[in-house]
């Protein structure tokens, strides 16, 4: 039911004459677009275009307002980060909303939510919706689709610029998604800036207040996670058992026991029969004959803060980093390994990235060849495991780039440089790629076109008429053979880039889709590409089975995949699993390549990778049997990260998630 508003002209009124706002987004510090406000009395257009990594969103908003500064209509047209087409509208019809997104049309009574919020908006919307909850009697909405927004005030800092200082507040608003977004308000309630630990777009002329917004912004969202941690971790005094519980043994890839497993503090005590004596002073849970699995591994992370607890929920409690602003990686580990907020164990890569127009703004930029030695030489000497090249460096200095890599003890990896291709990286001394199209794309782009832009996921659609058993296929394939080269494929992303439709669910989240909030089943059923021209369905379709098709030769072949995301982990890694297991792994092998598997690869597996005393105990319980059916993974009762026990039921209210599974019992 609709809250009576207390709308204070002062707070949300359109302005009384014409009036631009220019705002530059920074990502990593650097400048890479717009976000441009024309304010006239009762109406707001905008345009708003940004592009990291050769990619980004191009999008127009017209927004008409009431006296009080409220939507009575909006039209976003445009393009998404990846090139999905935007035609979305809100407006008032016959006195009730009306809305028409990716996901359809929807509509609501005039009794019910007012507050639109757009489902491919610039975040110009937070703005907006920050001076309607100011004027709310308790800061609370229910907004349309769906969902309630909460808004909390922090802190009020003065910025400098050349209009003189700025004191602006900032605002966190919940409910519209997994996690909160955060909106810094002027004197007069005018956008000055929003901004994460990633990214910022700031009032032009105030660009150097970036660092210190994002620095902000990080401290805000780990106090929310500490408290999340200090209501939902478990640390009990003296040993725990979790008894009656069957245990995956990865290396016989089989569901054994049932066992009773005891740990105390970080370390796994013993593995006993069940039904072992108690001893005193033990806490014991309940397995009640589910299925303890180790901790698995997501290898391919661009690690947040705002995903790390998810993780741990989801049972992956190792994560490997694939590319990371270093010094928020850093502090990140270390609020993980102090016990500040939960987390997985990090795995880091250094991420060196030529400088161009397309660059990607996450890591070390590096302009010539010696930039790029002295950038290896830093990662090593800070224990990196590995070093990344990306799609800017300069394909020539990836040899010399290898041979410093390892010399100093590290493994090399990375994207194919633009205009080259993976059997050159190979020769070069690459020990791994990284994403199945880089190395797909080199069997049928043309050597002048160029895959820093879009272009190395639209061209997939040449996929469908490649000829897997051609000479330039096979070549590629029995290079990876004869020089070991291990494949990060990133099923998952493919799948989600290549199948998902507007108005559908993602393929990868059907079992998933009714347990999370409206924000994030609204992105579920919004595709990610353009599929709009002639064919582009069918084409985009063909790439995928192309794929899975590959994969599945290149395992017949004995290449060794690791399974990995870039979308986070979580969700996504129990949907990469699913597609490993369609790419022709048994249940067991997929199980142990997440798990024992991996921790072998990054020589982790004397302490980590499977149930056994004195290694770590990092590991999780599901009511079923995940031998038999994978699925059963998606249903995690318990988590033990670093001996610490997580009921995922305790963690995923927080981020508006309903619960797979009850909780163990505890005595």
């Amino acid at each position: 039911m609709l809250k009576h508003l207390f709308l204070a002209t002062v707070l949300v009124a359109a302005p009384a004459s014409a009036e631009m706002r220019e705002y530059r987004v920074l990502s990593g510090g650097n400048d890479v677009g717009h976000l441009n406000v024309d304010a006239e009395p009762g109406q707001v257009v905008i345009d708003y275009d940004f592009k990291n990594n050769g990619r980004g969103p191009t999008i127009a908003e017209t927004v008409s307002l009431d006296e009080n500064g409220l939507p009575t209509a909006w039209t976003v047209e445009g393009s998404t980060t990846f090139g999905n087409l935007v035609d979305e509208m809100f407006a008032w019809n016959e006195g009730d909303p009306n809305w028409r997104d990716a996901t359809g049309e929807g509509t609501a009574g005039a009794s019910e939510a007012q507050f639109y919020i757009p489902q491919s908006g610039s975040p110009w919307m937070l703005a907006l919706l920050a001076r309607a909850l100011l004027a709310d009697e308790d800061q609370s909405l229910d907004v349309l689709p769906g969902g309630t927004a909460t808004l909390t005030a922090h802190a009020t800092v003065s910025f400098d610029g050349p209009d003189g200082p700025v004191e602006a507040t900032t605002y966190e608003i919940a409910g519209l998604d997994l996690n909160p977004s955060y909106v810094m308000l002027d004197g007069d309630n005018i956008m000055f800036a929003v901004a994460n630990p990633r990214f910022a777009i700031i009032r032009a002329g105030y660009e150097t207040a970036d660092a210190q917004l994002r620095d902000y912004t990080q401290s805000l969202s780990t106090e929310r996670f500490v408290r999340i941690q200090a209501e939902s971790a478990r640390n009990f005094d003296g040993p725990v058992r979790v008894r009656n519980a069957y245990v995956f043994n990865p290396e016989t890839m089989t569901r054994e026991g049932p066992f009773d497993v005891v740990w105390h503090g970080e370390r796994i005590a013993s593995v006993q029969p069940s039904g072992s004596p108690v001893t005193e002073g033990e806490t014991v849970i309940d397995g009640a004959g589910g299925t303890l699995v180790p901790g698995m591994y997501e290898m391919h992370g661009h690690i947040s803060q705002n995903v790390a607890l998810l993780n741990i929920a989801a049972g992956v409690t190792s994560v490997r980093d694939m590319g990371n602003e270093n010094d928020v990686l850093a502090g990140l580990i270390a609020r993980i390994a102090d016990g500040t907020i939960a987390g997985p164990r990090i795995t880091r890569s250094g991420f060196i990235e030529g400088l161009s127009q397309f660059s990607s703004q996450t890591g070390e930029l590096v302009e010539t060849e010696e930039e790029a030695l002295d950038q290896v030489r830093w990662y090593a000497a800070r224990g990196f495991h590995q070093i990344k090249l990306y799609n800017s460096m300069t394909p020539e200095w990836a040899p010399r780039l290898a041979e410093e890599a390892h010399r100093l003890g590290m493994r090399v990896t990375g994207h194919v440089p633009a205009f080259s291709n993976a059997n050159a990286m190979i020769a070069a001394g690459f020990d791994e790629l990284t994403h199945i199209n880089q190395v797909m794309l080199g069997w049928v782009l043309e050597p002048h076109e160029d895959t820093r832009t879009l272009l190395r996921l639209t061209a997939l659609d040449r996929l469908p008429a490649l000829d897997l058993a051609s000479a330039p296929v096979q070549q590629t394939i029995d290079l990876m053979v004869e020089n070991s080269i291990v494949l990060d494929p990133t099923v998952a992303i493919h799948e989600a880039l290549l199948l998902s439709r507007d108005g559908e669910i993602s393929p990868g989240f059907v079992d998933v889709f009714d347990h999370m909030p409206i924000g994030q089943q609204r992105s579920l059923r919004q595709a990610w590409s353009d599929v709009s021209a002639e064919g582009a369905d069918e084409r985009y379709r063909g790439a995928f089975d192309q794929i899975m098709r590959t994969l599945s030769m290149m395992r017949e072949r004995g290449i060794f995949l690791v399974p990995g995301t870039d979308m986070g982990g979580s969700f996504s890694y129990h949907r990469e699993l699913e597609l490993f297991e369609r790419a022709g792994y048994s249940t067991p092998e997929v199980l142990r390549l997440a798990t024992l598997g991996m921790a072998e690869y990054l020589g982790q597996d004397e302490d980590l990778g499977s149930i056994e005393g004195g290694k770590y105990a990092d590991f999780f319980l599901v009511p079923g049997d995940p031998t038999t059916d994978l699925g059963a993974i998606k249903s995690i009762a318990m988590v033990v990260a670093n001996g610490t026990v997580y009921f995922p039921s305790d963690i995923y209210p927080h981020f508006g998630i309903r619960p797979f599974a009850g909780a163990p019992a505890v005595e």
